[in-house]
């Protein structure tokens, strides 16, 4: 004997998925739009650290041009931090996290919600920051090969972060917990990014660059999925 409730077909499930995913990631837009309290902070701190490693290497040319790669990703660490840590922190603080765990949703879609605003986040701050990094240094950053590195960089940082930033959240002393949670387990993505941005900025050939980028595709693979299966049980405990 069927039911009266009608079973909802794969594609419509997909669909129900996604706009679940779409919401929750417009919800953090629509709401940054209102406070511009995140993207503001990190862009106030992505900017403070830069000026400070080019007063620090203000008098050695050579030397700037040799840690540009590492300068310009640990900026971006940086603030790809703060904004992970503020990010769960006002969902916390304002009761927002419980209603989110409440919704009639699969809470995986929660997860990826969360990332894909965390990744455009620090998309948003890495685009004004590029600009800003090639006048004070003199380097031409605005290169396509290198907003692929960017792109790859961010996607397996942001998968980590909202999870670990998830579980550290809880935690009174989230502010200094994320970092030491975070930064082991994105160290991989840290010096591959690293490496692929030296060497697309120094010309190498493609044969240099390649090993890089698959590490950094395979870490955005396997830590996705791990993310994506652990979200459940880390949001629970």
């Amino acid at each position: 004997m069927t039911s009266g409730v009608p079973s909802l077909s794969a594609g419509d499930r997909v669909r129900s998925y996604l706009r679940a995913v779409g919401a929750v990631v417009w919800k953090d837009l629509a709401a940054e739009l209102r406070s511009r309290e995140l993207i503001s902070s990190m862009l106030v701190f992505a900017l403070l650290v830069i000026l400070v490693f080019n007063f620090a290497l203000e008098l050695d040319i050579a030397a700037r041009q040799t840690v540009t790669s590492g300068v310009l990703w640990v900026t971006f660490a940086f603030a790809g931090t703060l904004g992970l840590n503020r990010s769960m922190a006002v969902e916390r603080d304002r009761g927002c996290l419980d209603g989110l765990l409440l919704a009639p949703v699969d809470r995986s879609a929660l997860y990826f919600g969360k990332a894909l605003g965390n990744l455009a986040f620090m998309l948003i701050i890495e685009a004004i920051i590029l600009p800003i990094y090639s006048i004070l240094y003199n380097v031409n950053l605005l290169h396509p090969g290198l907003m692929g590195v960017v792109l790859l960089g961010s996607i397996g940082y942001a998968a980590v972060g909202t999870l670990l930033s998830s579980m550290a959240v809880q935690a009174r002393t989230r502010d200094v917990l994320l970092p030491i949670l975070l930064f082991p387990v994105v160290l991989p993505v840290l010096v591959s990014a690293v490496k692929a941005t030296n060497a697309v900025l120094l010309g190498l050939e493609a044969a240099e660059l390649w090993p890089w980028l698959n590490l950094l595709i395979a870490y955005d693979v396997i830590f996705t999925a791990a993310a994506f299966m652990l979200f459940d049980f880390v949001v629970e405990e």
